[in-house]
């Protein structure tokens, strides 16, 4: 039987039968032994029913036999962020020859995620590497599916752990990694491709295709290996009429299907959202109009990697005789690297500095800003805090956020409109105007998808729990058999062997902080204690006892921060310490450890009966000595 008849009739057929020889995914015993606990925990998480009790009962996965793949994801599956995806070759995969006994490593995308109003001091939020960090020389590729942060932005920590590391994408997403790595003094090795091309990296035969997102160049990428092939979408949609022509590569999709796909990864993003995404083309109209009645200075936001619409807000100025500005350091930078590449045509003398800006009539002028998410450092939300240096918000000014609200980004989203209302600033969402368009597939779009692939087994990957149960549902509404569908989540390990995908067990994964120059050092604690800094203020409570009888030696001494202006406010607390030093030196305690718990409780029983607050409260005991020269 033919590769490809052979795969869909597995497909159409579903799970074994009942005489059929069991795989084991290396978990159960292949000569017919009783499978272990953990290998049936791993089977029962399988499949659409998984539930995130199963998912905390995984345990650790088993080796990896000759010939299997593996896939965990480090990041971004349960969460919309720091995309990462490792492919791992079982040992002796024959990546460097016929005596080759060592794993391989290919990594799909390495990005980061941007912090939420629950983490603060925090600047990134990394993929968590320990899975691979003493594997690093196992790496054969970073194969990245397009420029944004979410899928770039953490591949210069990670060249960090090995310089060498080849790093493959098409010719923008690797000008932007280019420009990332020159930030962190790194030069990278980078292997540029294009639609239609074919590579190998160690064991992993790499063929892209053409997808429409919302950034220029981006791929999917279907990977060969012994084990089977896998298609992975990257950031996806479908929009037919795109700007630049590039089509996504439907008919080569549909070729793989022909071929047989092993397992298809998948875009959830908007798998919740019925129909088709509007072509990106139509939010041209809608900003023709908006600047065009415009009779005063006009300000967009937008994404610093959206070309496509940006090229859009540049035609809209020049067609109405606006000259354009682009403020914020990733927008100038990204423009800039967009025009050297022809990705962005901006006429000649359209584009100003922004002290010539300064000086020209508002009616003439188009601000393309960054933003659009209330980035605290942000050019825009500067401006909306009264706090640019080079442009002040005047009360006539029309702000056009042409942009999706991210989840996560609700209120330092609101809190830059609200600023730039009360400035008199006439804001323009996409609540109130068609000024923004996703550049994710929707349901009716990754319906077509499915069809046209018609994979084995499919896994839902880029979205939060809500995304992939939806896609699961899309895909099993295609015919992919509801035990072929596995739905996983950062950690949890992924096998495929002999044609069926199954989870195996899960590595552990957590989130890695930058704060500053400070990569991994602030955990969950530090900003468990951040956050109770910022809601409830900080206690001081000082006490000197004696080291023998455990006497308070002199009056307390309490200080706050961040808990009442009030001076007096603690007077009674301090009475309070007094008493419950006296109980405690009565009852013989002395240890330092144990009257400092007892002075925490005290006033923190007082600090929430009376204020009915949770202020962080840190005491200190000092040990006085007796003095012999001082009866």
């Amino acid at each position: 039987m033919a590769g490809s008849q052979r795969r869909r009739a597995a497909r159409k057929a579903g799970p074994p039968a009942q005489h059929e020889a069991p795989a084991t995914n290396g978990a159960g015993d292949a000569r017919g032994g009783k499978k272990s606990g953990a290998a049936q925990v791993a089977e029962a998480a399988t499949g659409v029913g998984i539930t995130a009790e199963l998912i905390d009962r995984l345990s650790p996965p088993p080796k990896l036999p000759k010939g299997g793949l593996r896939i965990v994801a480090l990041g971004g599956i349960g969460e919309i962020g720091r995309n990462m995806t490792v492919f791992e070759m079982g040992a002796g995969s024959g990546a460097n020859g016929p005596g080759d006994t060592g794993g391989r490593l290919l990594i799909i995308d390495c990005g980061v995620l941007f912090p939420e109003d629950q983490q603060p001091g925090v600047d990134l939020i990394l993929p968590d590497f320990r899975y691979i960090e003493d594997r690093v020389a196992e790496i054969d590729a970073i194969v990245l599916t397009h420029g944004h942060e979410d899928h770039i932005g953490a591949v210069p920590f990670l060249l960090k752990l090995r310089p060498d590391i080849p790093v493959v994408g098409s010719k923008f997403t690797l000008a932007l990694v280019a420009a990332k790595c020159r930030e962190h003094r790194l030069r990278p090795r980078l292997i540029e491709v294009r639609e239609g091309d074919r590579q190998s990296y160690g064991p992993f035969d790499c063929e892209f295709f053409a997808v429409n997102h919302s950034i220029p160049d981006a791929l999917a990428v279907a990977v060969r290996t012994p084990a089977g092939l896998i298609l992975h979408t990257g950031d996806i949609k479908l929009d037919q009429l795109p700007l630049d022509k590039r089509l996504t590569d439907l008919a080569g999709f549909s070729r793989l299907g022909d071929e047989g796909v092993d397992l298809f990864l998948v875009d959830s993003t908007n798998a919740e959202v019925p129909g088709f995404v509007t072509p990106e083309r139509e939010i041209g109209g809608v900003l023709d109009t908006v600047i065009g009645k415009a009779r005063q200075r006009v300000i967009v936001a937008s994404f610093a990697s959206h070309v496509h619409r940006i090229q859009q807000i540049v035609d809209v100025a020049h067609r109405h005789n606006r000259r354009i500005c682009f403020v914020g350091r990733s927008m100038v930078r990204n423009m800039q690297i967009a025009q050297d590449l022809g990705y962005l045509h901006v006429p000649e003398g359209v584009e100003v500095d922004i002290d010539t800006a300064a000086t020209l009539p508002d009616d003439r002028l188009v601000l393309i800003t960054t933003g659009s998410q209330g980035e605290p450092l942000s050019a825009l939300s500067r401006m909306a805090r009264g706090e640019h240096r080079q442009i002040n918000i005047r009360a006539d000014d029309l702000v056009v956020l042409a942009s999706s609200l991210i989840p996560g980004n609700e209120n330092s989203v609101f809190a830059v409109v609200n600023g730039l209302a009360k400035r008199g600033a006439t804001v323009i969402t996409q609540a109130s105007a068609k000024v923004h368009v996703s550049g994710h597939a929707s349901a009716g779009e990754l319906l077509y998808l499915y069809n046209a692939v018609r994979p084995s087994n499919a896994m839902p990957v880029h979205g939060e729990w809500r995304h992939l149960r939806a896609n699961a549902a899309l895909a099993e509404a295609t015919g992919v058999p509801s035990d072929r569908i596995v739905l996983a989540e950062d950690g949890v390990t992924v096998d495929l062997i002999d044609g069926r995908a199954r989870i195996s067990g899960k590595v552990p994964v957590g989130f890695v902080y930058v704060d500053g120059n400070s990569v991994g050092d602030v955990g969950d604690s530090t900003l468990s204690d951040r956050l109770v800094l910022g809601e409830g203020g900080f206690i001081s409570i000082t006490v000197a006892v004696d080291e023998h009888t455990g006497r308070a030696v002199s009056r307390p001494q309490i200080a706050g921060r961040g808990f009442s202006d009030d001076p007096g406010a603690l007077t009674e607390a301090a009475d309070l310490v007094d008493k419950a030093l006296e109980e405690l030196a009565n009852e013989g305690v002395t240890d330092a450890h144990r009257i400092a718990q007892g002075v925490r409780r005290v006033v923190g029983r007082w600090v929430a009966q009376t204020y009915r607050r949770r202020p962080m409260i840190v005491p200190t005991v000092l040990e006085v000595a007796d003095d012999p020269d001082n009866p």
